[in-house]
């Protein structure tokens, strides 16, 4: 446990009021360090740094009912909906969608998604790699997450901010939460990057543990008085009395910009009323809430200054198995994931914001063409639709083209390393020298094969 304690209080025999002190418990932060929070508050950041927003969908959503209907397929393929034209000449999106599609000019869609596999947990929508069995080969230690890669990379963000946040809410299926918890039970948090490069968890033990008793927050802004505190626990961690974890703790409490952008209320309402509310998704898909304010929060933390947020937004596994057909769900969830995302993307364009966040929409696989018989689509890794857009990305483009089902692709198949090596790109990572060695010492690439950046994204 660490104490943050405030000087102008009555204090025991230990010299601490048990009052006045901010208090936190277990951990699962970025990799902060003291000297940096102090050579960050030492520096002016003169512009910002760049950011990337995961927004992992889990389950895997269906390319058919999103963003790349067939409506010239048989019925039992191209299923109940319409599709519209977007802003992109010549492209439609599905019916349901109708804000993304007015909106299109301002992220683009890569149709023919490859190299998934056909499992049902995040990892690979954030390590672009399978992982957990021994046919997968991994390094010493396992594969990290990006958000890991980058905080080992690029050190803390701006001001000395927490660098890779998750502002997921914890779910109920294991292995769709952002702790590398695979099928098979097998944990691989952190991978070789070590723990000081998990990410930050919003909804976390340390959040709810997170007690501000009688503080005034601006006393956390006086610098000057925070070094005389800073100086006691340096000494406090020189002399063993404090880990590593709970220097990371106190690093992250001391950042008031991160403080202010984990409080929702100081949004003004108009803009949390924009965003819309939460619409719970069935209990047995074991996913998250299409919760539009984890967007807004995701925003804030960007504007804070956090160079990776990754966030889960819905339950996408389709099958027809659970709560009803793939007609009712898409009409029950699509509306909702189409305003929320589209608002978002408006939101960072309008503050500027969208110059320098490179925002990823996807899941860990897409869905068969064909329609079940239960009226659902089944889990498919032949090819999956996913949306990018910021940091560099143009808007309008559509790359790669599916077969007349939708099931694998005719035209430029994109490997799911390409579009890592796409988001290494906009955080100014050259994937062609960088390297983290793993627990056995050998230095490691980010990406396999050298695999490069989606070039049709830029021109």
């Amino acid at each position: 446990m660490l104490t943050l304690y405030h000087q102008k209080s009555v204090t025991h025999c230990d010299g601490i009021s048990r009052r006045n002190c901010l208090r936190v418990g277990s951990l699962g932060l970025g990799g902060l360090t003291l000297s940096s929070l102090l050579k960050a508050e030492a520096r002016r950041v003169e512009s910002r740094d760049r950011s990337v927003v995961i927004i992992y969908l889990p389950g895997g959503p269906t390319q058919h009912e999103t963003f790349d209907p067939k409506p010239h397929a048989p019925a039992e393929i191209r299923g109940s909906f319409r599709p519209i034209q977007t802003r992109i000449p010549g492209t439609q999106f599905c019916e349901l969608l109708p804000k993304l599609s007015a909106t299109a000019d301002k992220f683009s869609v890569v149709r023919t998604l490859v190299g998934m596999e056909n499992r049902h947990e995040s990892f690979q929508c954030y390590t672009g790699r399978p992982g957990g069995r021994s046919e997968d080969n991994e390094p010493g230690g396992g594969w990290p997450t990006f958000g890991s890669l980058v905080s080992k990379l690029l050190g803390p963000g701006v001001n000395g901010t927490i660098p890779y946040i998750d502002a997921s809410p914890k779910m109920n299926y294991p292995p769709y939460n952002n702790n590398g918890i695979h099928l098979q039970g097998k944990p691989s948090w952190p991978g070789f990057t070590g723990y000081e490069h998990v990410p930050f968890i919003v909804e976390g033990e340390v959040r709810s543990n997170l007690v501000l008793n009688g503080i005034d927050l601006s006393r956390l802004e006086n610098r000057r008085e925070l070094l005389s505190t800073l100086g006691r626990i340096e000494q406090q961690i020189e002399t063993g009395g404090m880990d590593d974890y709970q220097q990371q703790a106190f690093e992250m409490l001391t950042s008031n910009g991160l403080a202010e952008a984990l409080d929702l209320e100081k949004e003004p309402q108009a803009t949390r009323d924009l965003y819309g509310q939460v619409q719970l998704t069935d209990p047995s898909f074991g996913g998250a809430p299409q919760n539009p304010q984890h967007l807004l929060l995701t925003r804030r933390l960007i504007e804070a200054g956090v160079r990776c947020v990754s966030v889960a937004f819905g339950a996408w596994d389709w099958h027809a198995n659970r709560e009803g057909s793939i007609e009712y769900l898409s009409k029950k969830y699509l509306p909702v994931f189409d305003h929320a995302l589209s608002v978002f993307l408006q939101d960072l364009d309008e503050r500027g914001l969208l110059e320098t966040t490179t925002v990823i929409v996807w899941g860990e696989f897409g869905r068969t063409p064909r329609i079940n018989a239960k009226g659902g689509r089944d889990h498919w890794p032949g090819t999956q639709s996913v949306l990018v857009a910021g940091g560099g990305i143009q808007g309008g483009r559509i790359v790669g083209e599916s077969d007349r089902v939708g099931g694998i692709p005719s035209e430029r198949p994109v490997h799911v390393q390409e579009l890592f090596a796409t988001l290494y790109r906009n955080l100014g990572i050259d994937t062609t020298h960088a390297t983290v060695s793993d627990l056995n010492g050998r230095p490691q690439y980010l990406v396999d094969e050298n695999r490069q950046p989606v070039r049709e994204l830029y021109s």
